[in-house]
């Protein structure tokens, strides 16, 4: 402990040596530098200085997960100063120098896995759950909102590191806006710096592997290399460095404008097929254009039964932190009782059956359910309705967000409590919202599916129409 204690004091004093003067951050290391590096300085020096302070008074697991955290700004520091004296670097290059901000990204969530025990586990959940938000760096051309999605992960874990400390102790509610403030400020620099993803400069040698940038900080040896951040939903076919690659590689080459079209050979007129007939018989068969629609014809099987599937197992069990009911058929006494706030339920393929579920808990998908009745007290986070038909949805408590989404036939019974929910429909038809009323009846309320849109000279303006109600 003694030796960790240690390595941060030091990463506090590189920090201070770095951060010195009101608003500047590295004022001589600074010098010359691009104004967006000297804007990253300044939010080293303001709230990742503050957040890396109140974590030392915190102590324990907390003072060094910030050490972690600072070692990845840090990363990231180095290749904003690269990118502001190279030119944006090959596809095939940009993976290898988007490395050291993923492993640290790597190491920051390791930490909180391998800490589960720990009294301050809220706080490690909370900047585990958010670190991803270093990796703005690969996202184009929106890297300001992935920031604030990255952001709002933390919520959860914020939430109840306020509830727990508000009238206990201030060190941990004041160490809460510290951590949130750095990702704040990080979204308002992405924006006036980079809106559509890190800004390289137009001149000097383009940017290899071995790059260096000669004006790191003069704390001392940057941190732990760190990488672009796993995508949210990991794709099973390939790595998050590859995907951050190919988009990349996608904006640069749209971003190259009219000489995109520089690669493109000249076709002569003797080459064309149009002057000369003679060139149709000598390329095999010619597209002459789509054939018009036919409807296909319906195959017979000799044996209908070999086609049909072996029918999935009916579930209803808690996975991690997921309750999973699925394939459910006729079952109209389905409970979940025992819940917790981190909860998620994902009820799928669910047929003629009802669903109650006790409790607070954090969301509740329905999908591809059909004539399911759902009973819920509370949920803190988003019901989600998505590919179902005929579907009953009961409030009993409080839910900020409804979301229905393809599905066809579905009423939504609100409580006196959750009449401030907000309903989200797309693609989706037969939609009522059902108000109570006094003596325990309920008042229905059509849900619009038509919608008028025009032109006002300035933007399209899209109504209600008079016919959908």
């Amino acid at each position: 402990m003694e030796r960790l204690v240690e390595r941060l004091e030091k990463a506090v004093e590189r920090l201070e040596m770095v951060c010195q003067g009101p608003g500047l951050c590295g004022e001589s290391s600074s010098k010359g530098m691009a104004q967006y590096v000297q804007a990253f300085d300044t939010l080293l020096a303001g709230p990742v200085a503050e957040y890396v302070g109140i974590s030392k008074e915190v102590g324990g697991d907390v003072q060094q997960h910030a050490e972690m955290v600072y070692a990845g700004l840090m990363s990231e520091r180095a290749l904003l100063v690269m990118a502001s004296q190279h030119q944006q670097p090959a596809e095939n290059v940009f993976p290898s120098l988007l490395k050291p901000i993923s492993e640290q990204i790597q190491v920051v969530q390791n930490f909180r896995e391998k800490n589960r025990g720990s009294k301050l586990f809220n706080h490690l959940s909370a900047v585990s759950e958010s670190i991803p938000a270093l990796g703005w760096v690969a996202m184009a051309p929106k890297p300001g909102p992935y920031v604030k999605e990255m952001t709002d992960a933390a919520m959860f874990y914020t939430n109840r590191i306020l509830k727990e400390y508000k009238d206990v102790d201030k060190k941990h509610v004041d160490w809460v806006k510290a951590y949130l403030s750095i990702w704040t400020e990080l979204q308002a620099y992405i924006k006036e710096y980079h809106t559509t993803g890190l800004a390289w400069s137009k001149t000097g040698p383009v940017a290899t592997e071995g790059a260096k940038s000669p004006s790191a900080p003069a704390a001392g040896p940057a941190p732990p290399p760190p990488g672009p951040p796993p995508p949210p939903a990991p794709v099973p076919t390939g790595s998050s460095t590859d995907d951050s690659a190919s988009r990349s590689a996608l904006f640069a080459q749209i971003n190259r404008g009219e000489g995109i079209t520089s690669g493109l050979r000249h076709v002569s007129d003797d080459m064309k097929t149009h002057k000369n007939p003679a060139l149709k018989n000598q390329g095999g068969p010619v597209r002459s254009g789509p054939k018009p629609f036919t409807a296909p014809k319906p195959t017979c099987s000799a044996n209908p039964s070999q086609k049909n599937s072996p029918k999935a197992p009916a579930l209803l069990e808690l996975e991690g932190k997921k309750w999973r009911v699925e394939n459910q058929e006729n079952a109209t006494d389905l409970v979940i009782s025992d819940t917790e706030l981190k909860q998620v339920a994902y009820v799928f393929k669910c047929t003629n059956s009802t669903l109650q579920i006790k409790g607070k808990i954090n969301s509740i998908t329905l999908d591809n359910c059909k004539k399911l009745g759902l009973v819920f007290d509370d949920v803190v986070g988003i019901v989600e309705i998505i590919n179902s038909r005929d579907v009953k949805v009961q409030v009993m408590g409080k839910v900020p967000t409804i979301s229905i989404n393809k599905t066809d036939g579905c009423h939504v019974y609100l409580s006196k409590d959750s009449l401030d929910c907000e309903i989200v429909s797309a693609k989706s038809s037969e939609m009522n919202v059902l108000i109570p009323a006094e003596g325990g009846d309920f008042t229905e309320f059509p849900v619009p599916e038509q919608f008028k849109t025009v032109w006002n000279g300035q933007k399209l303006v899209t109504t209600v129409t008079e016919i959908a109600g």
